[in-house]
């Protein structure tokens, strides 16, 4: 395979499932964190999860031990000079992002591919940040990524054939299957799904129905896993505040532009999950 050395950054819950799939399948990975306390957080989510695979009998303790080998922590960029695929999963912020691109691209060695794991930003203009705009792609994985089996591979116009095939290799190979789209904003699921969750927010605004049965609706009448109401809080309602500001001003189209509820609860600092308050209390077993 091109791509023999990963490296990531950002040790955060999306940064460290990378990391963790990437080393579990062989790869010699570098993870890269602004401080020691942010790696070791990170690196003990990895170390939780690959114990809760021992642990249950999904994981032999040798291939943990392997996993853990392949995993090499720094807080110095110059770290990852030598990885030929670099992803970066650091805050959603196009000026962070275009700091750390910027400052990667004069220390990673040349024809190493750059790779974000944005959920929403343009790809194309994160390529617009290095001079190797041809080896910039977008890889969307889903949370929690040692779980979830698609990661979306998102092409510009300016990608090479050859950087794309390398990476749909390096997917495969961590056990991924990879759906492959060009530079669109929220690319395939994202675009799909979005307008699904905040459509379920303003029925539930306009009080068409109440919380259970819009959700207990998605799930029973359609199949899903969980509703849509749900899903928003798992995924935090920040978050798809975001995406939805971001679609939005792509599209100037209504059907993303976020509800008036879901701002201001966001304002009111009901996240879901994360802050223990959204359209559920998680502060309960299961959320009530």
């Amino acid at each position: 395979m091109a791509i023999q050395k990963v490296g990531v950054v950002g040790c955060g819950l999306m940064g460290s499932g990378i990391a963790q799939i990437s080393a579990q399948a062989g790869f010699p990975t570098v993870v890269r964190e602004v401080s020691q306390n942010a790696l070791d957080k990170g690196m003990g989510l990895v170390t939780k999860f690959l114990k809760g695979g021992v642990e249950k009998g999904k994981l032999a303790q040798a291939d943990m031990d392997r996993t853990l080998a392949n995993l090499k922590t720094t807080t110095d960029l110059a770290a990852l000079a030598d990885c030929d695929l670099v992803i970066e999963a650091i805050v959603e912020n196009l000026s962070a992002k275009k700091e750390l691109l910027g400052g990667l691209d004069g220390l990673v060695k040349a024809g190493a591919v750059f790779a974000s794991n944005t959920s929403s930003l343009s790809i194309t203009e994160l390529s617009t940040f290095v001079k190797r705009s041809d080896r910039v792609i977008g890889l969307h994985f889903f949370n929690p990524v040692p779980l979830m089996k698609l990661v979306e591979v998102v092409h510009t116009v300016r990608t090479d054939k050859a950087a794309l095939a390398e990476v749909n290799a390096w997917c495969t190979a961590v056990g991924k299957t990879s759906v492959n789209c060009g530079d669109s904003t929220g690319f395939v699921v994202n675009r799909l799904l979005v307008p699904y969750m905040i459509d379920a927010i303003r029925v539930y605004e306009q009080g068409l129905a109440s919380r259970d049965d819009i959700d207990n609706a998605m799930k029973l009448g359609c199949g899903y896993p969980m509703g849509p109401l749900f899903l928003t809080d798992y995924v935090g309602l920040d978050t798809t505040y975001s995406i939805c500001e971001i679609m939005f001003d792509e599209f100037k189209d209504a059907r993303f532009a976020a509800p008036p509820l879901l701002k201001r609860m966001v304002l009111a600092g009901q996240h879901g999950r994360k802050t223990g308050r959204g359209f559920y209390d998680w502060s309960t077993n299961p959320p009530s």
